[in-house]
């Protein structure tokens, strides 16, 4: 006799694996997007491929390194004052940008194109970017913890990424 059960557990499982791999993608493609717009790319990229790994061995192979340039951008970025302040400088900007871009204020006379198009998005795109903003701060402040002073920071990044 078969159980009557187990079909929709297969759907089940049909369903989370069509939900995860729509997620992973999306924070591949988020984070692709990412490396060039004001966001943790790198991030997000490393993200989409642990999702997808779950399912897809090429993306398992192609998570580590990825994981491991994450850790060797964020333990460089805290090796100077000058890097560490301008990284919580910007990522403080890119708040404040959030919520100016939320508030959208008037556009200013020397625009040229339609009211409409100044600040297009709202909150939704200030919430964004006030979200980059927070992961920026948090991740600076994981990498100041873990790789500030280290003798070999390339070396601690490597090794924190393939511990994680």
């Amino acid at each position: 006799m078969s159980d009557p059960t187990s079909g929709r557990s297969r759907s089940a499982d049909a369903v989370r694996r069509i939900a995860a791999t729509i997620l992973g993608w999306f924070l591949v493609l988020a984070g692709i997007a990412a490396l060039v717009l004001p966001g943790p790319g790198l991030l997000l990229l490393a993200a989409g491929l642990a999702v997808l790994s779950q399912q897809y061995e090429w993306a398992e192979r192609r998570l580590e390194p990825v994981k491991v340039a994450a850790f060797k951008t964020a333990a460089d970025g805290v090796q100077t004052w000058p890097r560490i302040v301008a990284s919580v400088f910007g990522a403080l900007a890119l708040g404040a940008l959030g919520v100016v871009w939320g508030l959208r204020p008037d556009a200013p006379q020397i625009w040229p194109l339609a009211d409409r198009y100044w600040l297009i998005g709202g909150w939704g795109t200030g919430a964004t970017l006030i979200l980059s903003s927070l992961i920026a701060l948090t991740v600076i402040g994981y990498s100041f913890r873990h790789f500030r002073g280290v003798p070999d920071p390339e070396a601690a990044a490597a090794r924190a990424a393939r511990e994680d």
